[in-house]
Order: structure tokens, then sequence, then C-alpha cells
């Protein structure tokens, strides 16, 4: 038997199998209770996206000195999270309190997003098997529908960029040459 030969095959046997698990990470996101509306949609964004991925997401929301009399306010947010993330994701821990804050963690769910995908390339294959119905090309469609919207903002643009563009660019010029202040 061939020692290096050996040595060899086991390397390769076990580079095959981390090949094939997978590193399942917790990733953290951070919510207020008085969060915004447009920062509530980057955040759960993010959750979608780790979700997506195959991350497990742990999702803290922290309160401040009198948010804390209001943990209502906090199971609102959750359970908007948990709406907009939908089937993609189950619960592992509920919701819970752990001093000033209410944590929470999600797990992607295979099945749904296997489902999920199945149901996108359904549609896609319905839409081109209308669109060949109709006798165009799923690409002759789109060009169809995108051409007369160019063509009107080509024709507008340049008209409204030419008379804003010279109105404020005449008047700092005279004004500038008539006082001859220069600051060094």
């Amino acid at each position: 038997m061939d020692y290096g030969k050996f040595k060899y095959e086991e390397g390769q046997k076990a580079k095959e199998a981390r090949k094939k698990s997978t590193n399942v990470t917790v990733k953290e996101v951070k919510y207020r209770p008085k969060i915004g509306k447009g920062d509530f949609d980057t955040k759960t964004r993010n959750v979608i996206r780790f979700i997506d991925e195959g991350h497990k997401v742990k999702i803290t929301l922290q309160f401040r000195g009198r948010e804390m009399a209001h943990p209502e306010l906090g199971s609102k947010i959750l359970d908007e999270v948990l709406e907009a993330v939908g089937p993609a994701a189950k619960v592992d821990t509920q919701a819970r309190f752990e001093g000033r804050s209410m944590t929470m963690v999600l797990s992607p769910d295979k099945q749904a997003q296997e489902a999920m995908r199945k149901a996108a390339v359904e549609a896609e294959k319905e839409a081109a098997a209308a669109a060949a119905e109709a006798g165009e090309t799923p690409v002759e469609a789109a060009e169809v529908v995108e051409a007369p919207t160019e063509a009107a903002e080509v024709d507008e643009t340049p008209t409204e960029v030419v008379e804003v563009s010279e109105t404020p660019t005449e008047a700092p010029d005279t004004a500038t040459a008539e006082s001859g202040d220069t600051e060094d």
C-alpha cells in the first residue's frame, strides 16, 4: 500500500465533506420601539436577505428609559417583521425580555423557500407561454413596452435642463464680476 496515495485520498474525502457541509451563522439585527418606516424597511430587507442566504437571524429590540413601560410596542414591531418575512422563516425562539431588550430568533424554512422558488419558476413559464400565444417572444414584448417611454424621456429632458441651467449660471457670474471681491 502506498502511504502517500492513501494520505492524498483521505485529504480529498475531507475536502468533499467540507464542501457539502453548510456553515450556519447567527446574524443579529437591532430594532428600536420608535423606529421609522424607512429604517424598518431597510432592516427588514436585511433580515430577509440573511434568511435567504441560509443564516439564522436574532432580532433584538432595545428599550431605553420609559420605553420599558410599553413592551406591547416591541411585540408589535416583531409581529410586523414576522409578517414581512412571511413563510420563508420559522420562529426558533419566541420573543422574550432579557433585561432592557426583547429578542427573537428566526431560522430559514427550507421547504417553504423551495416552494416559493418553484412558484416563481412556474409564474415565469406561464408568462412566457402567454407571450408565445400572443405571437411575441418575451424579449419583443419588453422592447415594445420600453421603446415609447425612452423616446418620451429623451424629448422632454433636454429642454428642461437647458432652461433651468441657463438662468442660475448667469446670475452668479455677473454678481462676482461686478463686486470684484475675491476671498483668498
